[in-house]
């Protein structure tokens, strides 16, 4: 194959005949491990060595025994494999892939946030982190959760001590409606693309289509909706499942439904029906794509490997910090699928 100049590799560059095979004979010569999030584009999550949610990815970079970790995602995920693998290279395929969501809350913001809510004589709030932040947030956090473990890690932090709880808005929610916290703050942040998946789009398709199971994502804005229709009797209960990303994949492979309804990014399609086949899997909003991770492309994966760019630094303090609120998430219980 022949490999076009680095320079034109940052655009959207297609998969042609033998790229895919060009990209592991790269890899092995770099000694390192592809890693693809399920948001990613088709083409990056076939070639790569392990698809899934990023932390689950990043406990796979921790464990590997390549020197190089090339994290087909967003900025933050390529910091939080970092994190966890401190003397490993890892590099993003393209630094400009960021997250509207992680970008909702600064650490300067966060460390206000805290003072706010910190009385004289009293208790200093619990910090919980969704682990879609940044490294600085992560090391100004108490406890990281997942959207599959929010619920239990709320739950493990006494109940007379204030919860702060960040980023997302909409996880926020859900964690309060289970838990019935009510001394749980909740700060308003959210992903611009489930937040766009919105009640109106998924009421009209299970409507249309009754039979079908409904898998959300809990970030999303219809998850309220979700669970109304089935509070309501619209869909039977059974129906309606709040779901991480890892989640989701699990439920796919053991449904016996025809047709699922699917919100959250469009790039979880690809491993949904690779996984079961014979299921009709559906977006209930086909927009939904993230222009962050699609900006991961065949050209750019090509240029981290053959020039090493972009190399994703933590400074070690912050790393020490960060680290220490990802493995108290750890030790409370598994992380389980993941975001």
């Amino acid at each position: 194959m022949t490999v076009t100049a680095a320079t034109d590799l940052v655009g959207p560059l297609t998969a042609g005949p033998g790229w895919a095979d060009e990209i592991r004979r790269l890899a092995r010569e770099r000694d390192a491990v592809v890693l693809a999030h399920n948001y990613q584009r088709p083409e990056i999550q076939d070639v790569a060595d392990h698809t899934g949610d990023s932390l689950a990815l990043s406990r796979i970079a921790a464990a590997s025994d390549a020197s190089t970790i090339v994290f087909c995602g967003v900025h933050f995920m390529a910091e939080t494999a970092k994190i966890l693998a401190p003397d490993k290279t890892v590099l993003i395929p393209d630094a400009r892939a960021g997250c509207s969501l992680a970008d909702s809350i600064s650490a300067d913001e966060l460390r206000e946030w805290k003072s706010e809510h910190t009385r004289s004589g009293s208790s200093a709030p619990v910090v919980v982190s969704y682990v879609n932040t940044t490294a600085a947030v992560k090391a100004e956090t108490d406890v990281c959760c997942t959207s599959s473990n929010a619920v239990e890690v709320v739950a493990s932090i006494p109940a007379d001590r204030e919860v702060l709880f960040l980023p997302d808005q909409f996880l926020g929610a859900h964690v309060k409606r289970i838990t019935g916290r009510e001394n749980l703050h909740i700060w308003a942040g959210e992903c611009h693309v489930h937040a766009g998946i919105n009640g109106a789009e998924l009421t009209a398709q299970a409507q249309a289509d009754p039979e079908a199971d409904l898998f959300v994502h809990p970030e999303c804005g219809c998850a309220t909706s979700a669970l109304y229709l089935a509070g309501a009797g619209a869909v039977p209960a059974e129906q309606v499942h709040i779901l991480s990303t890892g989640g989701m994949l699990d439920a796919a492979k053991n449904t016996t439904k025809r047709s699922v309804l699917v919100a959250t990014e469009v790039g979880m399609l690809h491993q949904l029906r690779r996984a079961n086949p014979d299921v009709d899997f559906r977006a209930v909003n086909d927009r939904a794509s993230c222009g962050y991770m699609k900006m991961i492309t065949p050209g750019a994966l090509t240029r981290a490997l053959l020039e090493g760019r972009d190399e994703v630094h933590v400074d070690l303090e912050t790393a020490e910090r960060a680290r220490g609120a990802v493995q108290r998430m750890i030790e409370i219980g598994r992380p389980g699928g993941g975001e």
